[in-house]
């Protein structure tokens, strides 16, 4: 028995525990789906805020790369109105063809096969880190903007600590995360409406006189620079601006929390983001342009912006420091998109094998626990690397975003010149795609090679690192599957002389109660391991297994049916085997998103049935153990062992031996 002290210390930890993350969620309640799940408004701030709060940092990049030409900002105004909406129907018709979401992997994936998925996943990935990370930075230099300088070495400091509470918060749940920062989304985007039309509705009078300027600098730029000269100008502005497009592709990739009906609602929140984004990148260029805005040390654009607009009120400190901390407040929200998305896109190649299965499992609170883990922690990394500098992650972030847009527009068009005879409105929709690959292409082009010395090269190295070690990952899985399939062949068809034996059991006899996954040549050689070791002991068997609601599962009411309906007709063939060898069978099962526990849990609930009964697991066991096994396999036996030893239940774990 554990001391009262134990129990008291235990029970004190797990309270603690739930205060921070929350209670368990009951999976079998029928509208769990409708009650985690995001309507349009709440998956504009969730998924949304990325896409939005890129207007802190895109446009900046791209008006500070004009240099004195500034009078092109009106091109840019338009350029990038064009190219949100042009890459934002292009999503939304990702969403319609692919509503289970997944965006840019899964397009990559059924388009163009599996290596171009994997390369996008991976992208997609690195992206999503970055998307905390510059989220964070930006976050950090538009509130210490406010401060003196002195302050400014404790920003870092104060970034990891935002990032901290992104990762509690999204082990939580999406939604409680996404209405916690829903009153930050709706100040910014007050304060951000009502500065940018203040702001051009005030100049209205300089309209004529500004309109005159751009026409005459626009022609001395032409003769001084040339045709070619303006046009690469332009064209690196445009190019360095890539940061404001980041964060549209996560409404496609986030479907999964969307309400039903899934693709109308994903494609509202498209209509949303991308609206917003348009008005505000674009109004924040001519806003620039009419108040002749000049960077300044410490201080963003906006901040400057705000502080030239409301200068000479009597509040005007007070609406300029509201203004710019709404902005930060909602960088920060905007890094809420990487925790949203980056675990899904790991679950996703997860389920494809390219990345460790347990990455496909949902905690208790059904969020993916080890992916929000390992984008809170690779965020932070890329945060103390950096130091938390603005212009070399967004050069890094750009990079993927745009890598990832290529492929999937160029999927897209793939998929409608292919489905040309299928597809009615073909001719209608592969020009917007083919636009978008000449858009997307050319800014990652221009991008990488523009800032390939100041980080460019370092995403690309960390891309790269992460397409070989998920292949490395499926060679490992697809060598399990061969050796796996080995066993089936030999022993998933056995053939017995034996009457089959329709007894039911006996609760007071003897009784092997084995724990099964899929119907395999694993199971079988599991049965007559039991057989051959304990000759004549067992009189029953029970099998058990655990329908486990992982990120391919749960999506609907629909597919949890299926789960189940799965699993028992699994556990039937296990039934049918074993009274062919002669033994009275029959099997339990339960639904969970912890293998450990559920199963522990049911296993207690068998034993209190058959008093005289022995757990029986197997696992799998290499000739050479490597270090990487526990990973990718998780060691799910001995887990489950150790706690049925502790609550006292005999447990005998028997080796199924690969020669790997």
């Amino acid at each position: 028995m554990i001391p009262n002290g134990s129990d008291e210390q235990a029970s004190l930890i797990e309270k603690l525990r739930q205060t921070v993350i929350g209670a368990p969620r009951n999976i079998k309640d029928p509208s769990i789906f409708h009650k985690i799940s995001l309507v349009p408004l709440l998956a504009w701030i969730g998924l949304g805020a990325d896409g939005l709060s890129s207007s802190s940092y895109g446009p900046e990049e791209a008006f500070r790369a004009l240099g004195p030409h500034t009078y092109l900002a009106v091109f840019l105004a338009l350029a990038t109105s064009l190219t949100v909406f042009i890459i934002s129907y292009a999503y939304s018709r990702i969403i319609e063809h692919f509503p289970h979401g997944g965006g840019g992997y899964i397009v990559a994936t059924h388009t163009l096969g599996s290596k171009a998925g994997v390369v996008s996943g991976s992208a997609l990935l690195v992206d999503y880190m970055l998307t905390i990370t510059v989220s964070i930075a930006a976050c950090g230099d538009a509130l210490f903007s406010f401060l003196p300088l002195g302050f400014h070495d404790y920003k870092i400091f104060f970034e990891l600590f935002l990032i901290a509470v992104l990762i509690i918060m999204n082990i939580r749940g999406v939604k409680e995360s996404v209405t916690m920062l829903a009153p930050i989304f709706i100040v910014f985007v007050l304060t951000h409406v009502f500065m940018i039309g203040y702001g051009i509705l005030s100049h209205l009078p300089q309209i004529v006189p500004v309109v005159q300027s751009i026409k005459g600098n626009f022609n001395i730029g032409l003769s001084s620079l040339g045709g070619l000269g303006m046009l690469a100008l332009f064209l690196r502005a445009y190019s360095l601006g890539g940061g404001t497009y980041t964060g549209i592709e996560a409404v496609s990739n986030g479907l999964q929390i969307m309400r039903e009906p899934k693709v109308q609602t994903g494609k509202r929140t498209m209509l949303y983001m991308s609206t917003s984004l348009a008005f505000t990148a674009s109004g924040l260029f001519l806003c620039y342009l009419l108040l002749k805005v000049t960077p300044g040390t410490g201080k963003t654009l906006n901040t400057i912006l705000a502080n030239a607009l409301y200068g000479n009120w009597s509040i005007g400190y007070i609406l300029a420091l509201v203004t710019i901390l709404s902005e930060g407040a909602l960088l920060f929200v905007g890094a809420q998109t990487g925790f949203i998305d980056g675990p899904r896109v790991m679950a996703n190649m997860a389920i494809d094998s390219w990345f460790p299965h347990r990455f496909a499992a949902l905690s208790e609170r059904l969020t993916m626990q080890n992916g929000v883990l390992l984008m809170g922690g690779a965020s932070i990394f890329l945060l103390l690397y950096t130091g938390g500098k603005i212009s070399n992650l967004v050069v890094m972030y750009a990079i993927n975003v745009f890598m990832t847009f290529s492929i999937s527009e160029i999927g897209m068009s793939t998929y409608f010149i292919k489905n040309r005879k299928r597809e009615v409105y073909w001719k209608k929709h592969l020009p917007v795609h083919m636009t978008g690959f000449v858009l997307c292409f050319t800014i990652l082009i221009i991008t990488s090679y523009e800032k390939f010395r100041e980080g460019g090269w370092m995403t690309l190295l960390i891309t790269a690192a992460f397409v070989t070690i998920c292949y490395l990952i499926r060679r490992h899985y697809n060598n399990v599957k061969k050796a796996v399939r080995k066993l089936d062949e030999l022993l998933t068809d056995i053939s017995t002389s034996h009457e089959a034996n329709m007894d039911p059991v006996n609760p007071r006899e003897m009784t092997a109660i084995q724990l099964v996954s899929d119907y395999s040549g694993f199971g079988a050689h599991t049965i007559l391991s039991v057989i051959r070791n304990f000759p004549n002991l067992y009189k029953n068997f029970i099998f058990a297994s655990v329908a486990v609601v992982d990120s391919g599962s749960f999506k609907g009411a629909e597919e949890m049916k299926n789960l189940e309906e799965s699993v028992k007709a699994t556990l039937q063939k296990y039934v049918d085997l074993a009274r062919s060898l002669g033994f009275a069978a029959d099997y339990r099962m339960a639904v969970g998103t912890d293998v450990v526990e559920t199963a522990t849990l049911l296993c207690k609930d068998i034993k209190a049935e058959f008093h005289r009964s022995t757990v029986f697991t197997g696992k799998l066991t290499f000739r050479h153990e490597k270090f990487y096994h526990k990973m990718l396999h998780n060691e799910t036996a001995f887990a489950i062992q150790r706690q049925l030893h502790w609550d006292e239940i005999t447990s005998v774990t028997l080796p199924i031996r690969l020669d790997l």
